[in-house]
């Protein structure tokens, strides 16, 4: 049996990428379902995909699976043949990212978890099935347009800080399961609106959803598809567009533009940026937001001490480590005393 884990570096894998032949898409599923060994599936999911060449970030757990991928083209409809094979996985929606990019994942990485996506939630106290209506970009787009709709963005404060739905409410909030929470309570009093949210593909709404029905909100709506479908849609139909800025995606590229709009700054200096990347110390690795100018200026690092850092020898740095909880600030992404930038470092309340 092949190793069903990768073995290769970084820089081995990049070297493995400039000989390939062929273009690569990029890709993203999910579908909640009874997994009864999500062990043994996610075995049987490498194996599967690693002969489709397939590389990304693959999370499986007893309620389901959650995908972001990417596949040689020429593989893409053996994909599709092999996913209807799985009963639940039968006719899932394949989210085609809007922007394509080779390197956007360099290996596989299929975990077994107990959730799909970390919400925090006991889903015995309420049905997850009874969700909130799908809407397609059209419906969106009138929905918005109503006096008595609440547009509400479920991803975190480093992901709206590039783009959103104009006049939507964008939570300054660190993870999913902080926001659950933030939402329903300074929602309060609003339980007869229309609340109308989305997310990147989708997945968060669909548990957000439900549980925020189960709160006493008559009228949720989620976007079917999340931004990147929307997009699709607003392209295929020519319909308006009320997404402004950069969709920003867990993968290499870390995000993709829908609009010329630029409505972020960059962390640094304060000039009009929405690149993300991530501080080259690798002791740090903090996710901000950096332009050009500052790239070159500060080496790709987030402050003084990280440049400094970062300019030891590589064995030094990893001596430097040796022994010490190396923070690489999963959760406090685009947060720091060094970023003199970034606005709302603080987290202060928001009234909807």
């Amino acid at each position: 049996m092949p190793a069903l884990y990768n073995k290769y570096d970084k820089e081995t894998l990049l070297k493995m990428f400039a000989q390939e032949p062929h273009h690569r898409i990029t890709i993203s599923f999910y579908k909640y379902a009874n997994i009864g060994n999500p062990n043994v599936f996610r075995d049987h999911l490498y194996q599967m995909l690693s002969e489709l060449k397939v590389l990304g970030r693959i999370y499986v757990s007893s309620e389901g699976v959650n995908a972001q991928i990417n596949i040689p083209e020429e593989n893409m409809y053996t994909l599709r043949q092999k996913l209807d094979e799985i009963t639940f996985l039968e006719g899932c929606r394949l989210n085609v990212a809007i922007e394509q990019n080779d390197l956007s994942f360099l290996k596989l990485k299929i975990k077994a978890r107990s959730k799909i996506v970390a919400d925090g939630l006991d889903d015995s106290t309420f049905d997850v099935t009874k969700r909130g209506k799908h809407v397609d970009a059209e419906e969106f787009n009138q929905l918005a347009e109503k006096d008595n709709t609440i547009i509400v963005d479920m991803r975190n404060h480093y992901e709206s800080e590039v783009g959103h739905f104009k006049n939507a409410w964008c939570p300054d909030v660190d993870t999913f399961r902080e926001e659950l929470d933030f939402v329903e309570e300074t929602l309060k009093g609003n339980e007869g609106k229309n609340v109308l949210m989305y997310c990147t593909g989708g997945i968060r709404c669909e548990k957000a959803s439900a549980y925020f029905k189960h709160k006493g909100f008559e009228n949720v709506y989620q976007l079917n598809g999340g931004i990147i479908e929307y997009t699709r849609q607003v392209r295929t139909k020519k319909l308006e567009n009320k997404f402004i800025g950069k969709n920003f995606v867990f993968d290499e590229r870390l995000g993709e533009r829908i609009s010329d709009d630029i409505i972020a700054t960059c962390h640094q200096c304060g000039k009009p940026c929405d690149d993300h990347t991530n501080c080259k110390n690798v002791a740090c690795n903090l996710l901000f937001i950096q332009c050009e100018d500052c790239k070159t200026k500060n080496q790709n690092c987030c402050s003084d001490e990280c440049k400094e850092i970062n300019a030891l020898p590589v064995d030094v740095q990893r001596e430097m480590r040796k022994g010490k909880f190396v923070a690489r600030k999963v959760f406090n992404k685009g947060r720091s005393e060094k970023l003199k930038f970034k606005p709302n470092n603080t987290k202060p309340s928001v009234d909807v």
